[in-house]
């Protein structure tokens, strides 16, 4: 689908990477108009931005909001949230895949999934399995362009605390200076470096699936920032 200005929408707005992503379009010109689906109301002040609160559940319904240029999909929860495994599945596989293929159905240009380092379909790690299935379900799609970011550990200011995830952040200052070589991929991110390079993967004109680690999406953002800085 061709738009003389483009539009995008955003699935899972409100969660880490989300709440960046929708921070750096704001602050961009970008696109001309941003849907958000939520499960509650945010308060965004940029008209740009439309607000709808969707029931997921029953996200085929909202077919006609997908048509934009572009899907960012940040959509995610962990098992202790969601209580249950089925839960979990529901909100990190089902859901991405539907709106995967009201994508699909709409012409989307760019399909931009938030994925995480260690997404394989057969590992005995049920997050990891979850994450590695949802990933070929949508290239089984065959979308246009679809772009999957693993991010490792995720660094960022969290609506919830997440004792496990805090201690590993604290420890995380330290030890990316001594992850070097063949650990390198395993240093944590900021979740503002993954919204960062979404958009500007977002902005380019790269068709097919492409796959992000992590250290490939600090890579881009450090060449990126370079870039700016030299133009200044």
């Amino acid at each position: 689908m061709s738009y003389d200005k483009k539009t995008a929408l955003i699935l899972g707005a409100t969660g880490l990477i989300g709440k960046e992503l929708v921070k750096i379009i704001s602050e961009s010109d970008q696109y001309d108009k941003i849907r958000l689906l939520v499960r509650k109301t945010i308060e965004i002040n940029d008209e740009r931005f439309e607000i709808h609160i969707v029931n997921f559940d029953d996200l085929h319904e909202y077919s006609e909001l997908f048509q934009v240029n572009d899907v960012f999909c940040c959509l995610g929860t962990t098992i202790k949230k969601a209580k249950t495994k089925e839960a979990f599945r529901k909100v990190d596989y089902e859901y991405p895949v539907e709106a995967a293929k009201l994508a699909k159905k709409n012409g989307v240009e760019k399909f931009l999934l938030v994925s995480a380092m260690g997404a394989d379909a057969n590992s005995r790690i049920f997050y990891n399995q979850v994450k590695g299935k949802l990933e070929e379900s949508l290239k089984r799609l065959d979308l246009p362009s679809l772009q999957i970011f693993r991010p490792s550990l995720l660094l960022g200011k969290r609506e919830e605390f997440r004792l496990g995830e805090k201690v590993a952040e604290t420890a995380s200052g330290f030890l990316n200076f001594i992850m070097i070589g063949p650990l390198r991929p395993y240093r944590g991110i900021q979740a503002e470096k993954v919204a960062d390079a979404m958009v500007v993967v977002a902005q380019s004109t790269i068709n097919g699936t492409t796959v992000y680690p992590s250290y490939k999406i600090d890579q881009m953002i450090a060449y990126s920032n370079w870039k700016r800085q030299s133009l200044v």
